[in-house]
């Protein structure tokens, strides 16, 4: 299967060494190039020399070697030893094994297992270089008979040896080694029948897995583990190597259920599962009381539930979705880049991983899957709406790790007892998990605001079993053009959503094959590890279970805080494509065309920001010049070029395409919000003094945080806005008059290219500013006490539309509800309106101030539009005398 294209590939990293609880073990050592100066002079190991490998092993490596293709972690495991005698240990014994790891060896450069350790007396006794930790019964061929020791005699005469030589010391590196990758227990592929999984099996089973899936074996080298260190912590001979041999365990442990998953149980065992726990017996027993039936008549309902829910993993259908996979992506994508993989891998062994993504496009789902399984890491089990079961694709997506979903719990108790079970069963079991917490696509481009369902379930499975620690690993997707976007177009645009249908699906396959997509980018944002929350919002938890019934004071904000946390973490690790580019351009123009010198201008000037005033550090920029750009989004049919004599003129292809590009726009909306809002304090003013520009940045600033999830205090970004004043003025863009008292900052006088390019970066955030000021407008219009927060919403949405009729601006999101109520809960939070006792928003004259202060931003024009549009609510009706 051809790889998919990745930036900056790294190994998946040792996992943590446990903590067992006789000692604490020492750290494993980490590379010669990293690591502090050791006291003793190391003992050189002797180079890798095939003359000295047995005649045995040549001629079987010479047969093997047709059936294998390796896949060495990481790419240089010379770099994880230094000089002294190198030792390698196993998982167990096997002739396959000893092959494996020698043909590795020598593809790596280290000195073969198959040769004497360097140093005199070889302390194994057997002429090599490695050991395992437990051993295939030589006398069958039958997998079922297998016997395992309790530890390596191997391994206790190597830590003998160190105990009688304190000048030898040889470093333990742990191998794992995995011929193909498959679940237990699952039926399908010949192939897959003998794939790795959690057994130990016989040579004639091992025998058929290479011969089947050698050329996908996977050979991971760990750091190693010095002798010399461990036999220094004085324990006796028999605990040492007990305590040696559970590590290395633990380590293999980890490292097979990161490779392949958790020891799988089927379908059915899972449901079984979930049924006979504690609190869905309890609400099958409330069922049956509220349906005054029998309780298994309440039982098969809740049985119904638990089998719709419930995922159907099956590797035979997942490797043949990541073939069929692999022929779309080539087919309709550029290529799929992948950005700060190696980051989450470090972070990731010895925890349970929820994948945190945004949700812009049906294909999030299978991408990530895919990804995630092509790197040899086992796909997670995907919370999907239920919508989605479909007949075949349905199917299809639960035997993938797919588990459905109903779009609401309300008003059913019995099935919200068996979801929530069943996901608890999945973060007990160890099983990794996916879901989207903006609750569905987004059609607008922006996160949508978070919903705290899924979180709160997964923490309180957390707490209920708190085994394995939790880790959110927050995951940004970024598309140059949506499968979807016909049909985002047509919601944007005011028709209903339509119905998912097998029908309209398999209709549309063929005209997705024949399109560019362009390409596709995922980023992996900085994980959050759950105990790190919980230890800032709940200090006095002491890590022992929580049950089901406990309702803790600090659990309410402890979600909340992760769900926002998240979002944020998304946002800061966005991409901006070439796409993001020309929409944030071509959008600030009345016409949406720019001739193409002024594009180029204005594109280079938009790179330039995100260099000189990065958003983070995980943030990818398009490394491609801007007349690249250019020619990219008439490639993938964004663009078209009008020619004209006096330079060619760049816009987009229709009004529709115009439309959908807001979408675009939105992705990275909030890297631009600091120079956005310098920019619109320009738009209507010449002249400006820098500590207003500053002084009105903060007071906006809570709103722009709630609506674009932005990562930094009121401080930071009035911080980042002093830097961006300080860009602008290298660019051209502003002239400091003079320096009393921080400055007063200009603009060009008339239309100069300085003062276009200054609208074009403040057009991104000025509708934002326009809802605001609607908001207060709507408010003061009708006065304290007279609205509701409901009521204000749907005035302001109905202002908002008047006014898009009015100015025709290409961004649907404007009259959006959502982002109006957004606006309204912060005016409650910041306490600028607060309730009465009927309900009602009161406010002061501090309202008033706020809406003097937009009158800075916005022009006389638009301003007294909106006030002019601001409706009233309807007075009640007069009550009507009865009739006598």
């Amino acid at each position: 299967m051809p790889p998919m294209p990745e930036q900056n590939p790294l190994p998946f990293p040792e996992a943590p060494t446990p903590t067992p609880p006789d000692k604490k073990p020492e750290a494993p050592r980490e590379p010669a190039s990293e690591s502090a100066p050791s006291t003793r002079a190391p003992v050189p190991a002797a180079p890798a020399r095939a003359s000295r490998r047995p005649l045995w092993a040549r001629l079987l490596g010479k047969l093997a070697d047709p059936w294998l293709a390796l896949r060495i972690e990481p790419e240089s495991p010379r770099e994880v030893v230094d000089g002294r005698p190198v030792c390698y240990v196993l998982e167990d014994y096997g002739l396959s094994n000893a092959l494996i790891l020698d043909r590795a060896c020598r593809d790596a450069g280290l000195p073969s297992p198959l040769e004497p350790l360097p140093v005199g007396g070889d302390p194994l006794g057997r002429k090599r270089a490695y050991v395992a930790l437990s051993r295939r019964n030589a006398s069958t061929l039958i997998p079922d008979q297998i016997s395992a020791k309790t530890h390596s005699g191997s391994l206790a005469k190597l830590l003998q040896a160190h105990r009688a030589n304190p000048e030898l010391d040889v470093q333990l590196v742990p191998v794992s080694i995995f011929v193909g990758r498959a679940p237990d227990k699952q039926s399908g592929w010949f192939s897959v029948l003998f794939s790795e999984n959690w057994a130990i099996v016989g040579r004639f089973r091992r025998l058929l897995a290479i011969l089947l899936n050698g050329r996908g074996t996977i050979v991971r080298f760990a750091p190693p583990v010095s002798l010399r260190d461990t036999v220094a912590e004085g324990l006796d001979p028999e605990r040492t190597v007990r305590k040696l041999s559970r590590v290395l365990r633990t380590h293999f442990h980890r490292i097979r259920e990161a490779i392949i998953g958790p020891d799988l149980s089927t379908r059915r065992l899972l449901v079984d599962q979930v049924l006979a726990a504690e609190p869905v017996r309890e609400a099958i027993a409330e069922q049956a009381k509220r349906d005054k039936s029998k309780p298994e008549d309440a039982w098969k309902k809740a049985h119904a539930y638990a089998w719709e829910i419930a995922a159907d993993y099956s590797n035979p259908v997942v490797r043949s979705a990541s073939f069929l996979l692999s022929h779309v992506w080539n087919q309709i994508y550029d290529g799929v880049l992948v950005h700060h993989l190696d980051k989450f891998k470090e972070a990731a062994p010895g925890h349970e991983v929820v994948y945190v993504p945004c949700h812009r496009s049906h294909m999030d789902y299978l991408l990530l899957s895919y990804l995630l399984y092509e790197r040899g890491i086992v796909p997670p089990h995907i919370a999907a709406g239920i919508n989605l079961n479909l007949p075949v694709v349905g199917t299809i997506l639960r035997k993938g790790g797919a588990f459905f979903m109903r779009r609401s719990f309300r008003g059913n108790p019995l099935y919200s007892a068996v979801f929530t079970e069943y996901v608890a069963q999945l973060v007990s079991g160890g099983y990794s998990l996916e879901y989207f917490i903006e609750g569905g696509r987004s059609r607008t481009g922006r996160l949508l605001p978070p919903k705290g369902g899924m979180i709160s379930m997964t923490v309180r499975a957390f707490l209920r079993q708190p085994r394995k620690p939790v880790l959110f690993q927050p995951v940004y997707i970024g598309y140059e053009k949506l499968l979807e976007g016909n049909s985002y177009l047509d919601e944007l645009s005011g028709r209903p959503k339509e119905k998912e249908s097998i029908w309209v699906l398999l209709w549309n396959i063929p005209k997705v094959l024949k399109q560019n997509y362009g390409q596709v980018v995922v980023n992996f944002g900085e994980p959050i590890p759950l105990g790190e929350v919980l230890a800032e919002h709940a200090p006095e938890w002491d890590g022992k279970p929580v049950s089901e019934d406990d309702k803790p004071a600090w659990l309410s904000d402890t979600i909340d805080t992760l769900a926002q946390r998240i979002h944020v973490n998304i946002n800061r690790a966005a991409d901006v494509n070439p796409i993001n580019l020309l929409a944030l351009a071509l959008l600030s123009t009345p016409k949406h065309a720019m001739g193409e010198v002024d594009l180029i201008a204005q594109i280079e000037l938009s790179k330039s920001m995100l260099a000189d005033l990065p958003y983070s550090d995980r943030v990818t920029v398009t490394p491609h010049s801007p007349e690249r750009i250019i020619a990219h989004g008439e490639e993938i049919g964004v663009l078209k070029r009008i020619k004209h004599p006096l330079g060619d003129v760049i816009s987009f292809d229709s009004d529709d395409t115009a439309v959908l590009m807001s979408y675009y726009r939105n992705n990275v909306l909030h890297l631009f919000t600091a120079s956005s809002w310098i920019a619109c304090c320009f738009q209507n003013n010449r002249r400006m003094s820098r500590a207003g520009v500053l002084r009105l940045g903060r007071g906006l600033y809570p709103f722009l945080q709630e609506e674009l999830f932005l990562p930094w205090s009121e401080d930071e970004f009035v911080e980042r806005m002093d830097r961006t004043v300080d860009v602008f003025i290298r660019e051209g863009l502003l002239q400091q008059v003079n320096e009393e008292d921080g400055g007063i900052l200009a603009r060009s006088a008339g239309q100069t290219d300085e003062v276009f390019r200054l609208r074009a970066i403040g057009h991104s955030l000025q509708q934002a500013f326009e809802r605001y000021y609607i908001a207060i407008s709507v408010l003061v219009k009708n006065g304290p006490g007279k609205l509701g927060a409901a009521e204000l919403e749907s005035l302001c949405q109905q202002a908002a539309q008047r006014l898009s009729l009015l100015y025709a601006p290409a961004a649907p999101e404007f009259f959006d509800k959502t982002l109006f109520r957004g606006f309204i809960r912060k005016l409650r939070e910041i306490k600028l309106v607060w309730p009465d006792e009927n309900s009602k928003l009161v406010f002061d004259e501090r309202l008033d101030a706020w809406a003097k202060d937009a009158k800075v931003i916005l022009g006389r024009e638009l301003r007294h539009t909106i006030e002019r549009v601001s409706p009233e609510a309807a007075a009640p009706a007069e009550p009507v005398a009865p009739v006598e």
